[in-house]
């Protein structure tokens, strides 16, 4: 085994890849929710969202970087998975009181969990509509506004979405800083600043993306109308 291949399955390289994967996953995120927002807009049935979908839907960058997501989200677990497992052996079958974690948050304790519930939660959103708009003819028969519009007037979808934002809330409640701390920049005077954005983070994008299906439910919009063109 070369000695690049012995880095990337250390201990420190599957820290890092985690790290890495996190920070590119926590910038997909920022970017989703951008398109996303679109469809908080009614005007036109939908147009500025259904604009944002073909464009998402064929231009080639994009669909080169949609399968670095794909693996980046399947690395992400897998590694991730992994340390909490090996993490999980070395300690033994000894059982922590509750006072053992007391100096760490029940978010970091739980991080595997967590991963778990939100790679479910992704698994069912792609079903609902990933799958749909690639693989079956509803695309055909309606818009892409009209589809998500539809799926998220049904009260147990919305309840899944929320949950699966609650999680990815306390996911990235430590996920943020750890990934920052693995990389090495979480020190000194940038730690104090770190943790804030941090904090701040996983509250605002989680609960955005909570707010669209609800919003969509109670069949409220509340965003201004503005031009997306299509990309060719």
């Amino acid at each position: 085994m070369s000695g690049f291949n012995k880095f990337l399955f250390s201990s420190i390289g599957n820290k890092l890849l985690v790290a890495i994967t996190g920070l590119f996953l926590i910038l997909f995120l920022v970017v989703h929710l951008l398109g996303n927002l679109m469809l908080l807009i009614n005007e036109h049935q939908g147009e500025q969202f259904n604009a944002y979908s073909e464009v998402m839907g064929t231009n080639l960058l994009i669909k080169v970087i949609a399968w670095v997501l794909y693996i980046s989200i399947l690395a992400h677990t897998y590694k991730g998975i992994s340390i909490w497992l090996k993490n999980r052996s070395a300690r033994g079958p000894i059982k922590y009181s509750v006072k053992s974690g007391s100096n760490s948050s029940w978010a970091s304790r739980n991080m595997a969990l967590l991963g778990t519930l939100i790679f479910f939660f992704i698994a069912i959103h792609m079903g609902h509509f990933w799958y749909w708009f690639k693989f079956t003819d509803r695309a055909v028969d309606a818009t892409h506004f009209e589809i998500v519009q539809a799926t998220f007037q049904q009260p147990w979808v919305v309840t899944v979405y929320v949950l699966g934002c609650i999680a990815l809330g306390w996911h990235l409640m430590h996920g943020f800083q750890s990934a920052f701390q693995t990389l090495g920049l979480r020190r000194g005077k940038y730690n104090q600043l770190i943790k804030g954005i941090g904090m701040a983070f996983s509250i605002a994008i989680p609960l955005s993306f909570a707010l669209i299906p609800i919003f969509m439910y109670l069949d409220f919009y509340p965003l201004p109308e503005f031009k997306v063109i299509p990309g060719q």
